[in-house]
């Protein structure tokens, strides 16, 4: 979800949740440590540099049980950090504690928004000899082919 789409949804809301993958919501009183933006310069294994840009929300929570972020505060937190970081409309990402330090991808649904698992992805299929989808096989068609070529006249052994 792009940063405008996320200002946009702040509009609308009395009250501002995130909901972790697992149903769960992050507790109503956590903050916004960090806005910013992430730059990513690297190859991919085929070879391509590769420049990627993001910003980054930090969810934190401490025993401030009675703290709450509304969304006119974190909507001028984010103004801020525009106005003052230069904050182009990109794609955001939001990184919450768990056993780690989770990255995801922002979604929502009407009323909350959702913290979306990342994953891993070769970017080089086509360079790298990794192929983007399995070939489909039928297994009794492998066990018909290796009965009628390994017979024990067949001569395979």
């Amino acid at each position: 979800m792009k940063l405008s789409q996320i200002k946009s949804h702040l509009l609308q809301l009395e009250t501002i949740k995130f909901q972790l993958p697992d149903g769960t919501l992050v507790p109503s009183y956590f903050h916004v440590t960090e806005v910013g933006v992430i730059t990513k310069h690297f190859i991919d294994c085929g070879g391509t540099i590769r420049n990627e840009k993001i910003v980054t929300f930090q969810l934190w929570e401490a025993n401030d049980y009675d703290h709450r972020l509304h969304p006119d505060k974190l909507l001028s937190i984010i103004e801020l950090s525009e106005k003052t970081l230069g904050i182009e409309d990109l794609e955001v990402e939001v990184e919450y504690q768990g056993n780690t330090i989770g990255r995801y991808d922002v979604g929502f649904d009407g009323e909350s928004f959702l913290l979306l698992n990342k994953s891993t992805a070769c970017l080089a299929t086509d360079k790298c000899g990794v192929s983007s989808s399995k070939p489909k096989v039928a297994l009794s068609k492998l066990q018909e082919a290796s009965v009628s070529s390994c017979a024990p006249s067949s001569g395979c052994c």
